[in-house]
């Protein structure tokens, strides 16, 4: 049956506990024999930096809550034995006592394309500006002051700027927003 036509479904979970569904989901398809028809089940996550205690702390967080994705083929039974599985409410788009609807291609591309861009979302952040550059502040009490920029600290994503007041140079830690480009 593996020559037949997977399409991805999804499948709606009691919120919070999409990750045991998509366990629940796997074992009961490998117990049964069933992994033909089913390719992937998969729990989108989203990366999310929290503060606690005053450090940050990298978490993964379930980008769409209540939802568990099925890349399957549902024929015979196997939507019957999806919708017994602890934790399952059903599929997304079914009418009463019909047929799950299979989600279209193009929102297919936008879900994992998604899931890519989040994954690596917080790795390839870029720095704006560089040692040596004149910028302006545009936010603080220092607000309209012309700076060179002396340090930067890419992890508190924070720059050292060095402004002249009073015809003396001081410096000042600013994060990246309180600063603009002068062109």
């Amino acid at each position: 049956m593996s020559d037949s036509v997977k399409k991805w479904y999804v499948v709606r979970a009691i919120g919070g506990q999409e990750n045991k569904v998509k366990t629940y989901i796997e074992n009961e398809i490998a117990r049964l024999g069933m992994t033909d028809y089913v390719d992937r089940v998969m729990v989108p996550t989203e990366k999310v930096i929290q503060v606690r205690n005053g450090k940050k702390i990298h978490k993964e967080r379930v980008y769409f809550p209540g939802y568990v994705m099925i890349e399957a083929n549902l024929s015979g039974e196997l939507p019957h034995i999806i919708k017994s599985i602890t934790g399952v409410i059903g599929f997304l788009g079914e009418v009463k006592g019909g047929d799950p609807v299979p989600m279209r291609p193009n929102e297919i591309n936008r879900m994992l394309g998604k899931v890519d861009e989040l994954s690596v979302q917080n790795d390839n952040f870029s720095i704006p500006y560089v040692v040596g550059e004149t910028v302006k502040v545009i936010d603080g009490p220092f607000n309209g002051f012309d700076g060179t920029i002396e340090k930067i600290n890419e992890e508190k994503r924070k720059l050292e700027v060095m402004v002249k007041i009073f015809g003396r140079k001081t410096p000042l830690e600013l994060s990246y927003m309180q600063v603009d480009k002068i062109s």
